[in-house]
């Protein structure tokens, strides 16, 4: 996916590869966030994650640091943070 900017979004898979448990305090890798625009839109969209069958794990919520958020455990077990 190329957005307008410049910016690209590739998404692959290699199936001989093995998929290990992800613990979600581990070191590399350990989330993305996406901005929705407003306390309104995480709570649309967590909910609708969660129908979804989306394993939400925080959330929505203010973090200790003023963030408004959710997330919610992803494709492959990744940690998908919804924020403001």
């Amino acid at each position: 996916m190329t957005f307008g900017d410049g910016a690209r979004l590739e998404i692959m898979n290699k199936p001989c590869m093995v998929d290990m448990e992800k613990d979600t305090a581990r070191t590399g890798y350990i989330h993305i966030a996406f901005s929705v625009g407003s306390k309104e839109n995480v709570d649309i969209l967590t909910d609708r994650l969660k129908a979804d069958g989306y394993d939400v794990i925080s959330g929505p919520r203010t973090t200790g640091d003023g963030y408004y958020e959710s997330c919610i455990i992803g494709i492959e077990g990744n940690q998908v943070e919804i924020t403001i």
